[in-house]
């Protein structure tokens, strides 16, 4: 007599067992896990590696600077009173200008000593927020708003916006409502601000390297045009940069698009790109300046990643693809 078939039993397969799906980088949470472990990537990166001397390496540079203050000082103070000895006249005039002088580069110390100041308070500020919302406690969350509120509050473009946000904080009753009700209430202005700055860099990008034939020239123009918009967008957020800014946030925006831009790069980029290819077909300098364009975009989103003292998360980071085609359609209309 034959066996009767053995019935086979389901297959049950957990939900916890399945692979998470991946995010989109522009959507995901910058609080999650995997966010924290992306800003750490970041953090690493714009410190730079650690290297062993490299408090020798400061001295060396301080002794040679300070070397090179002595001589210059030493050479000029002999020079004044060899003229004034010589010449009475024209050593106080010479004088009179070497006080100017003095006082003029004073000025420009402590414009560029207070600039980077600035720029380390915002770091200092997205710190904090980003530490009260891994702490998710509403106490931390509100000193952090708070805090936030109160750097922006003597600005005469957000003192009323800041205002609304302070008679909304009771109505958020955990650590995540108060850091929405934050970032949509002032971070939002300044986001659509930054926007039209990157997308007029991005155009005036473009418009060079179509108009201008020589190679050199049009990186010389894209370079000062990227320069510009990066001290806008730091100002728009707070930051008020001199020159050693400006080249200090340009290392920490660098440092930003190789840590964290190269998967952006690959999903903004691709259109845009596709877009300049086939515009190339027609003419190759305008093909050309569609991907710079894309590029300086690029630059003025990792700009507002770093210069904004809120992470995105509330509000979506800009794209690309939408940045570029909002500043094309300005330079065509």
């Amino acid at each position: 007599m034959a066996e009767p078939p053995k019935q086979s039993r389901p297959v049950v397969i957990e939900a916890n067992a399945l692979p998470p799906l991946p995010e989109d980088n522009a959507e995901a949470d910058p609080f999650a896990p995997e966010g924290r472990a992306m800003q750490a990537v970041g953090a690493r990166a714009g410190a730079g590696p650690a290297r062993r001397g490299s408090w020798f390496k400061r001295m060396f540079w301080a002794a040679a600077a300070a070397l090179l203050t002595l001589v210059i000082s030493l050479a000029a103070y002999e020079s004044l009173a060899t003229l004034i000895s010589s010449y009475p006249l024209l050593g106080a005039i010479a004088s009179g200008l070497g006080a100017i002088v003095a006082l003029g580069l004073l000025v420009v110390v402590m414009r560029e000593a207070a600039g980077i100041a600035r720029l380390r308070r915002i770091d200092g500020l997205r710190r904090r927020v980003e530490a009260a919302a891994r702490g998710n406690t509403r106490a931390q969350a509100l000193e952090a708003v708070q805090v936030l509120g109160a750097f922006y509050a003597a600005r005469d473009d957000l003192r009323w916006v800041w205002r609304d946000v302070e008679k909304r904080l009771p109505d958020a009753l955990d650590a995540p409502a108060l850091l929405a009700l934050a970032e949509r209430g002032l971070m939002e202005p300044l986001d659509s601000a930054a926007r039209i700055e990157v997308e007029l860099a991005a155009r005036q990008v473009a418009a060079a390297t179509a108009i201008i034939p020589l190679p050199l020239v049009d990186v010389l123009a894209a370079l000062a045009v990227n320069l510009k918009m990066l001290r806008r967008v730091a100002a728009i957020y707070g930051g008020r940069t001199g020159t050693l800014g400006s080249w200090r946030l340009l290392r920490a925006v660098g440092a930003h698009l190789l840590a964290t831009g190269a998967v952006a790069m690959g999903d903004d980029l691709l259109g845009s790109v596709v877009g300049g290819g086939a515009i190339g077909k027609v003419s190759r300098r305008l093909g050309e300046g569609v991907v710079n364009g894309a590029l300086t975009a690029r630059v003025g989103i990792a700009a507002m990643d770093v210069c904004r003292p809120m992470p995105f998360a509330a509000l979506k980071r800009p794209r690309v693809t939408s940045l570029v085609k909002r500043a094309l359609t300005g330079l065509f209309s």
